[in-house]
């Protein structure tokens, strides 16, 4: 499996230069079986990201651009009453596809967001009291601007904790810049783009990141981290179970990734900024300084068991 992977980063390499760490940890991400959040300004690449991982694995794409007038039905589709059939048929969404690319999710309102909610967790949605399953694999990339800017609403916890990963991408390096001022634009290769994995190879590269084994002194550390966060003062609450399953999922990922069938203490580590970003929150610092960096805080006073 570890050349179908090899494959992947490097196609999606080929079109997002420089940017290797972030395509590992989104394919981490969706071979983890877990949805992924993109935040940045404008003009990152965000989109160009999530359009290239549907080409290379082979999937069903959908790109739906969130405002603030969206509503549900916009997502989940809407029943419309047939006169000659004297009954009401479902029309769907464009959330029955493969991978969602949920544009710009934050200018949509709680409301609207919530629509995912579902979805994102048990993968179907229930419409006017009738539960529709989703297609098989489902993924939603979103990527949200900084709350920041104006036009936005802050994702609340309980959307934000169905995100496995939260990545940003960051300004490109001097020499991809260089290129694309010079009119190389990698962004022309998409659609010549082919799936490199197939949808069986997919599901398999799924069970085997399932498969990763565990040690019983990696689970030591990872629950040291886990309660870490429940009791020390810096954070504001802890990391949920439901975080902590996360957590071990993308370091399994992570694991396979790196061509191993066991998880090492750090594969917890590279993954950390990604899975818990989003997920716990820091009180301020003594002084009125900035907030500290609460998972590189976590990873140094928490020592490696074993």
């Amino acid at each position: 499996m570890q050349p179908l992977l090899t494959n992947i980063v490097a196609a999606v390499g080929q079109v997002l230069l420089g940017k290797e760490q972030q395509v590992k940890l989104a394919v981490a991400c969706l071979i983890g079986k877990g949805h992924l959040l993109l935040e940045d300004l404008p003009g990152m690449g965000k989109t160009t990201l999530a359009h290239c991982l549907a080409r290379v694995l082979g999937l069903q794409y959908q790109r739906l651009q969130f405002t603030s007038d969206m509503l549900p039905a916009d997502i989940l589709g809407v029943a419309v009453f047939d006169k000659n059939q004297s009954l009401f048929k479902f029309h769907p969404g464009p959330i029955f596809t493969q991978l969602l690319l949920a544009d710009e999710i934050n200018r949509s309102t709680p409301k609207t967001q919530s629509a995912l909610l579902e979805a994102m967790e048990e993968r179907q949605v229930t419409i006017e009291g009738e539960t529709r399953p989703l297609p098989s694999p489902f993924f939603v990339i979103a990527t949200q601007n900084p709350i920041s800017q104006s036009g936005t609403f802050m994702l609340p916890e309980s959307q934000l904790d169905r995100f496995l990963m939260r990545l940003s991408l960051g300004y490109p390096d001097h020499q991809s810049e260089r290129l694309l001022l010079q009119g190389v634009d990698p962004r022309r290769r998409i659609a010549d783009m082919q799936p490199v994995v197939t949808a069986d190879q997919l599901a398999a590269l799924q069970k085997e990141v399932s498969a990763v084994r565990c040690s019983d002194s990696l689970l030591d550390y990872l629950q040291k981290l886990v309660a870490f966060t429940r009791v020390d003062g810096h954070f504001t609450y802890g990391l949920s179970p439901r975080g902590a399953l996360a957590w071990l999922s993308a370091a399994k990922a992570w694991a396979l990734l790196d061509g191993r069938d066991y998880v090492i203490p750090e594969d917890i580590q590279a993954v950390a900024s990604a899975v818990l970003g989003h997920r716990v929150r820091g009180n301020e610092v003594e002084g009125g300084h900035e907030q500290r960096d609460l998972v590189q805080y976590l990873l140094k006073s928490v020592a490696v068991v074993g």
